[in-house]
């Protein structure tokens, strides 16, 4: 599947083995939920994919070993994972990679982005094609949210002031 980070195709470098499947120990391994202890000793980057029915402070004992936290999207319209995004980010502080996987639409990217996701792996190859676009779309937003751009009234009150 395309991934899509920074909003450029890109390649992936995670490696998801099969169940029983050994992976090299120096390899950036990505493990379903599940298969996460068969990483103890492993030392190459971690990641974990994790689904939307739990919840994710139970990752938080976790947090300093991970370097990818993909939360997947099984029908585009089930909103768990926005959550689960923001709360990583909010209240656990993740500062590492979040993925977005499974049923997204192009119309999600930017909201998604703006809960916390990094890269994004896409189902359909015209989505990936169309990231670059999609993030260009929007310059300012109403809500505020962690993320470097200001909201329109944030950036009206700059202006006054200046």
């Amino acid at each position: 599947m395309p991934l899509v980070k920074n909003g450029a195709l890109v390649d992936d470098i995670w490696v998801r083995p099969a169940e029983g499947e050994a992976f090299a120990p120096d390899a950036a391994v990505l493990l379903p939920a599940d298969r996460i202890a068969e990483a103890d000793g492993h030392q190459g980057p971690l990641g974990i994919l994790w689904p939307n029915t739990k919840p994710v402070d139970e990752l938080a004992p976790l947090l300093p070993r991970l370097s990818l936290i993909a939360l997947h999207w099984p029908i585009f319209r089930d909103g768990r994972a926005y959550t689960q995004a923001r709360l990583l980010r909010q209240r656990l502080g993740y500062k590492g990679e979040i993925r977005a996987t499974g049923n997204i639409l192009q119309d999600q990217l930017i909201f998604l982005a703006r809960c916390g996701i990094d890269s994004f792996d896409l189902v359909k190859q015209a989505d990936a094609e169309a990231a670059s676009e999609v993030f260009k779309r929007f310059h300012v937003f109403y809500q505020a949210v962690d993320t470097a751009r200001p909201t329109v009234f944030e950036q009206r009150k700059a202006r006054l002031k200046a």
